[in-house]
């Protein structure tokens, strides 16, 4: 284990700083917090929010919900605008909160709702947020690397991402970006964590103002070396490419369900996520037995909802090693002979044609 500060290991790590800058196309300030991407959420969350501090948090899942809880523990004055879970945010509505709240400081989206399988329109509500004059705050763990995030171009201030989804990395950090703005919010707030896991001011000044030659607190060697290896094999495929293969795997996989004769949960395919896609629970379908059994019987492990959403959806994964080659048809197949073994009448044939119709329309498009 080469040691934390060996001048390799500092490169290393300036190195993978800057492969995180460029895959949220920002020259923001990177920082790099050990902890799995939640850590980060609530580390930013803490730093930007103080006592009064007026939030608009859009709700289209429960990771949105939860952080609006987390808002109002720090002292936020929070209004939320929240749509059914198989809805995205619409940005008519945004316009209208904003107006209607004038004062709001920060705005607070998750771009990609993993649970729900929802994605969400960053760039039009980043927008909305920067002419109102408020921070703009984005977790974007499930969405870099499956679909874009443009950072510097939308005028994202804080976003939040994670190795561990569409990189296929470990997931023991958390990568985050940081615009001058924000950090003049955050120098501001008399409650930002200092001395604390959770601070992103003793980050800057230990690593970022510090020369790079010192850290807040001792980073674990292995896991940068992981980020590292799963950032830059994106980045030397091409960004581009490595999108266009989770966005193929996603509309195979839908076209599958659809296939099927399953019902998608989403209310429409333009807000489907690219990382995963979640399904309808058929009707007399109890998710926890059938994942049991078709892990069992198939060996193949899928999901099924998360919180509130627990037993109203299943979700097929399609993230980094999963969006490859016929990934998806595998993922298909064992889902589909599950739900028939238990007595759900489908079609698996015809979703699995459908599917494989998708990928092999796409040979050559970045399909390795």
């Amino acid at each position: 284990m080469v040691f934390d500060y060996d001048p390799v290991f500092l490169e290393r790590f300036a190195e993978l700083e800057r492969g995180v800058g460029e895959l949220l196309r920002t020259k923001n300030d990177v920082i790099m917090m050990q902890g799995e991407a939640v850590l980060g959420i609530e580390s930013a969350g803490r730093s930007v929010v103080h006592p009064g501090c007026r939030c608009l948090n859009l709700v289209s899942g429960v990771y949105a919900k939860w952080f609006g809880d987390w808002l109002r523990e720090y002292g936020g004055d929070v209004v939320e605008l929240e749509v059914p879970y198989n809805e995205a945010i619409d940005p008519t509505a945004v316009r209208e909160a904003l107006e209607q709240h004038g004062d709001i400081e920060l705005v607070a989206l998750v771009h990609s709702e993993t649970p729900a399988g929802i994605l969400n329109p960053l760039a039009e509500i980043t927008k909305l947020a920067k002419d109102a004059g408020a921070l703009m705050l984005a977790d974007v763990v499930s969405a870099v690397g499956g679909t874009a995030v443009e950072v510097d171009e939308w005028g994202v201030d804080i976003a939040i991402a994670g190795p561990q989804k569409c990189l296929g990395g470990p997931p023991g950090m958390s990568l985050i970006s940081v615009s001058d703005a924000a950090w003049e919010a955050i120098e501001r707030n008399p409650n930002a964590p200092r001395g604390s896991f959770l601070s992103m001011l003793d980050w800057k000044s230990a690593w970022i103002d510090g020369g790079r030659t010192a850290f807040a607190y001792t980073p674990s060697v292995s896991d940068v070396n992981g980020v590292h290896a799963a950032v830059f094999e994106a980045l030397d495929q091409g960004l581009e490419d490595v999108i266009a293969r989770h966005e193929r795997a996603a509309r195979a996989t839908r076209a599958g369900i659809l296939g099927m004769g399953l019902e998608l949960w989403p209310v429409s395919e333009e807000i489907a996520a690219t990382c995963v896609t979640t399904v309808s629970t058929p009707e007399g379908v109890e998710v926890g037995p059938t994942l049991r059994h078709i892990r069992e019987r198939y060996g193949v492990m899928l999901s099924g909802g998360y919180g509130e959403l627990k037993e109203k959806l299943f979700r097929l994964g399609h993230m980094g090693e999963a969006s490859r080659s016929l990934y998806p048809v595998v993922a298909l197949s064992a889902f589909g002979r599950g739900l028939a073994d238990l007595g759900v009448s489908l079609d698996i044939g015809t979703g699995v044609d459908a599917a494989l119709a998708v990928l092999s329309d796409s040979v050559g498009e970045g399909s390795a």
